[in-house]
Formats: C-alpha cells, structure tokens, sequence
C-alpha cells in the first residue's frame, strides 16, 4: 500500500518540468476566454522583464535624450529640417535659442513616457499670460504639453491671469490642468508624460488616444483623449499621420533651459490582440491558447494516473478541449479515482493536500463552465473524501 501512496503523490517527486513554486496545482484563478489567453493568475504567462530604478536617475530601459552633454546633443537632437539643432549646451543645461525653431528627436517616436524638467527663467517672473517662459512639449510633434510662468500666488490678482487652457500643464487649447502645480520662475520643475497616440483603421477613427501628465510629481492630465492636433485659436481635428515621429521641445522666443531628459516606448494598448477586453481578437486568442495548451500537453506522461498528471490534464482543457486532450483527461482521472478509491480509509489522510488540491481545480472549471461534472466521475469521488473526512 505504501508504493499506492506514493503514485498518488509521484507528481510532486517528478515536477521538474513544470514551475517548482506553483506545485502541481495549475488551476487557481478563473480560466482563459475569448478575450484573455491567460487565466487569472496564470503562472504560464510570460514574467516581465526587469528594469532597474537607480535613484535620481533614469530607469536602466529609458533612452537618454540629453545628459548635460553636447554629446547627447548631437546625438539626439537636430532641427525641424533634420540639421543640426542651433539651442546651445550651458552649464550642463539644453537652453532654447530664441527663433531658432523647435529642437527635434532625431528618433521617431510613438507611444512612450517621457520625463523632462524646465525651468521659466528668473527674467520673466514678472511676465505673464503666454509672455513668461513660454515652450512646450510635444509628443509626435503633433500635440503639445504647455510651458509656462503659470506660478500663482494670488489668485486674486488679475494680472497673472491666463486662458486656463494655456497654462503650465494643460493640453494645450485643449484642456487645463486638474490643478496649477507650478512652481515661481527660477525653480525646476518636471514633467512625466505618458502619450498613447490615436489609433486609425485607415481614415476611421478607432481611438483617439490619450495623454498623462504629472507636473512636478501631481497629477494634472489624468488620461485626457485628444482632441485634436496642437493649435492656437482655432480647433484642428484628429487626423492619420504615421505610427513614429519626431518629439518636439518649443521655440516660442524664450530662451527655456531644459535638463534630465529621457524617454520609454511603451506598447501601444491597442498592440495587445490576445489578452485584452479593449483590443483582442478572439483568432488570435484561440491561436496562442492551443499553443500553451499544446505545450502543457507535451509534459504529461498519459499512462501516470497520478496527482501531477491529472492536475496538468486539467489546466490543458481550461486552454482547449481538443478530443485528444478531453480524451485524455478522462482516461487519467478514471485511473486516479481508481486508485483514490483503492485507497484504505487509514491512508487518506496522507493524500488529503492532493485531494482538495485537485477538487479546487475541478472548482475552477466548473465555474467557468468549461466542463460537465457528469463527464468526469472524479469530482463526485473528490467531494465525496471531503465531505467524509470534514476536511
């Protein structure tokens, strides 16, 4: 009786093939669908990259933009006709020259997350409305993050007023900030900007994208869709460009010093066809779950009826219910009923983590109804040990 035992359990000796930290139980949390490859807390699902964070600097994955380095400069940067840019380096700063025109990635860019800091030059304290440390950041070129004197400290007082939808942070003639998180010219500020571009099928609109915005560490664009492309005055609408372009730092006549600027791509959220309420494409989905399941399959031994077997078997049919695989899993969990029920009263109690085990993975497919408790005898067999022993 101790070699029936030990079958019962043979999955745990032999489980190399499979990730030691999650067992022999597959099933946890609700199983893939037609617009999520993966189950909930799916363990087959590919673990992110990791990235290093050094404090004060930027993350190890981000493209350093400019360093305080001419460098950096000619590396990075040139004008809008692609010569190099005329801002100058100073004192480790990139400092715009009045009417020299934009400075300009050299890279094309699309949806990333940009950080930058600026500062309004202590000469234009005084000035206000569009005056003062005018610039801007524009993603793609096409739609721009306002830079400006927007410090105020009276609200009271008239002369620092500005169209709202012009100040530091806003979208610019779009939409103002949520709050002024301006700091007095002179200081340093910063921007972190995440920028989704819209995204077309041919000339049809799908989604107009979206931009976030953090003004010195506040949240001032919480995922505002854009409107329209950057303009002044009047209203310019959405239309196709291509997916990479240029970003952008404003000439607006004012001579904006500029240091600490990186930038991440990111995946356009729209990239994502296989596990995504928003943007999957059920082929797609049912393509790379007969692939997982496929590969779970090749790691099962269909002659075990063991505990490791008939738990693989079952988180391949949350994958696909391919004849092979149900088949297959009606075949092992007969033999392990057998053997459970084999089993004298006296020895349950060694086996019991793998009965609830097992009985927690049936749960999870019926729940999601990806099985018939009728077509497999094994679970009335399961409930029935639990019931009987209270466990």
């Amino acid at each position: 009786m101790k070699t029936l035992v030990n079958l019962l359990f043979l999955g745990i000796v032999a489980s190399q093939g499979m990730a030691a930290e999650r067992g022999i139980f597959g099933l946890y949390g609700d199983t893939p669908d037609a617009k999520h490859a993966w189950a909930v807390h799916d363990f087959n699902r590919p673990y992110p990259k990791q990235v290093e964070t050094p404090i004060g600097k930027p993350p190890s994955d981000a493209i350093v933009l400019f360093d305080g380095t001419q460098k950096s400069v000619d590396e990075n940067w040139c004008d809008d006709q692609g010569k190099p840019t005329k801002w100058r380096v100073k004192d480790g700063l990139f400092v715009c020259v009045p009417r020299s025109g934009m400075a300009c990635t050299k890279r094309a860019f699309g949806d990333a997350q940009l950080h930058v800091e600026w500062m309004s030059p202590v000469a234009d304290a005084q000035k206000h409305g569009q005056l003062g440390g005018n610039s801007g950041v524009f993603p793609m070129g096409m739609y721009e993050i306002q830079i400006l004197n927007s410090y105020d400290p009276d609200p009271n007082a008239d002369v620092t007023r500005n169209y709202p939808d012009g100040i530091a942070g806003s979208a610019y003639a779009e939409n103002p900030p949520l709050v002024n998180a301006s700091r007095p010219a002179g200081e340093w500020q910063s921007y972190d900007i995440v920028f989704h571009q819209p995204i077309w099928d041919g000339t049809n609109l799908i989604h107009a994208g979206t931009i976030t915005v953090f003004h010195n560490g506040v949240l001032v664009q919480d995922a505002w869709e854009l409107e329209g492309m950057s303009t002044h005055r009047v209203r310019r609408p959405l239309a196709p460009h291509p997916t990479k372009l240029p970003w952008k730092l404003q000439d607006h006549g004012d001579p904006v010093p500029f240091r600490n600027i990186w930038i991440r791509e990111i995946p356009s959220r729209w990239a994502n066809t296989t596990h995504s309420v928003m943007s999957a494409k059920e082929a797609d989905v049912r393509a790379l779950r007969e692939q997982i399941a496929a590969k779970l399959f090749a790691q099962i031994d269909p002659a075990k009826p063991d505990v490791r077997n008939v738990n693989a078997i079952l988180e391949v049919l949350s994958y696909s219910k391919l004849p092979k695989y149900t088949d297959t899993a009606k075949t092992l969990c007969g033999g392990y009923e057998k053997m459970l029920r084999s089993l004298p009263e006296k020895d349950l109690d060694s086996v019991r983590t793998y009965v609830t085990g097992t009985l927690k993975g049936f749960d999870v497919l019926l729940r999601n109804q990806v099985i018939a408790p009728a077509d497999y005898p094994l679970y009335a067999t399961l409930q029935e040990i639990v019931r009987k022993k209270k466990w």
